[in-house]
């Protein structure tokens, strides 16, 4: 295994991050043990895990599997712990979003599915937008339009970060958390987090946990040179579309996945794609992987094995060297946005 620092700070962690979205889901808790211990034994450090991971969604189910793990002894202090807050727990206005009281109810609430002191890398799944869940807030009726509304007060489209990071703030001085990241958060989130961070002489987030793969990079328009400029390392989900860029058009020919319907233009990409990784003598999965490490912004896709031979495979994607030949097809293939923002669209 190949290591980073997460970011700006002096953390280090291993270029793959193994996720957990599928434990307790589509993978057994055996089965889920089985894979963690054997990511450990491979070198992955980054374990990555959420609230509203399991089934039910929002009951906390992975974050137990993973801490019946941690109660086995003589993990814990050899991985780097990273969950996430934000999303709906239970049914009162007050169990969802960003507000302090969430905040710390949320952490303390991880903590103990987890069975451990502290959270290494404690992420904002989401950034609030919109208006509050009608549940929490009061509803007003526009009389001149007929339509319900909430008045400017009740809004959260500015988002609280003072609250945010006095409550942040808090938890590191309890040693409940040490690092804060964010996910899913826009390019100007991500700056105005870290200005309001700075000015309270806080550290603010020092990661981004995003969408990004071959075929999805619109992040590289303005969310990516954001985490360059204030030193966020990057966190890529979805690192295989969906498993478009495991060898989707092979499996269904073979028979191994069923329900996949890519249109025209993208199953000539994939066949292209796939073409290219036969040349290479890799598993497309590995060169989707590779290509994301390449990046210097990003420091590890997560992967999500749903199985042993899934993890043992997605290890050897930090051997691989994609040379500046293959890039360039890569970009042919695969066309981003056409670069950063505003270059991409203006002189």
């Amino acid at each position: 295994m190949k290591y980073t620092h997460l970011g700006r700070t002096g953390l280090i962690v291993s270029r793959l991050c193994l996720g957990t979205m599928n434990m307790g889901v589509t993978t057994s808790e055996t089965d889920s043990h089985a894979i963690l211990d054997r990511a450990l034994e491979l070198g992955i450090n980054l374990i990555d895990t959420a609230d509203r991971y399991g089934t039910p969604q929002g009951g906390g189910g992975t974050e137990e599997i993973v801490g019946r793990w941690l109660a086995q002894g003589g993990r814990r202090d050899r991985i780097v712990l990273a969950t996430k807050v934000f999303g709906p727990m239970g049914p009162g206005p007050n169990d969802e979003g960003l507000s302090a009281y969430h905040i710390r109810q949320g952490c303390i609430d991880s903590l103990r599915r987890l069975r451990t002191d502290r959270i290494d890398l404690y992420q904002m799944h989401h950034i609030p937008r919109g208006t509050p869940h009608p549940k929490s807030a009061l509803e007003y009726l526009d009389g001149d339009r007929g339509n319900l509304f909430f008045p400017p007060h009740t809004r959260q489209d500015l988002v609280p970060w003072d609250e945010i990071w006095q409550a942040m703030e808090q938890l590191v001085r309890e040693g409940k958390i040490i690092y804060v990241g964010s996910s899913n958060f826009a390019g100007w989130n991500v700056a105005q987090a870290n200005e309001r961070a700075a000015a309270r002489r806080f550290m603010g987030l020092v990661s981004e946990q995003g969408l990004y793969n071959l075929n999805a990079r619109l992040v590289e328009l303005d969310l990516l040179p954001a985490c360059r400029a204030y030193g966020l390392g990057y966190l890529c989900w979805s690192p295989l579309g969906g498993g478009l860029l495991a060898g989707a058009l092979q499996k269904a020919e073979d028979g191994r996945r069923s329900g996949l319907h890519p249109d025209e233009a993208l199953r000539a990409k994939l066949a292209a794609y796939e073409s290219l990784c036969q040349d290479l003598g890799e598993e497309p999965a590995n060169v989707a992987l590779a290509w994301l490490l390449h990046n210097p912004v990003v420091t590890a896709p997560i992967i999500g094995p749903r199985t042993l031979e899934q993890l043992e495979s997605a290890a050897r994607a930090v051997e691989i060297t994609l040379s500046e030949d293959v890039l360039q097809r890569l970009d042919e293939i695969f066309p981003g946005p056409g670069g950063e923002a505003p270059e991409a669209w203006a002189w």
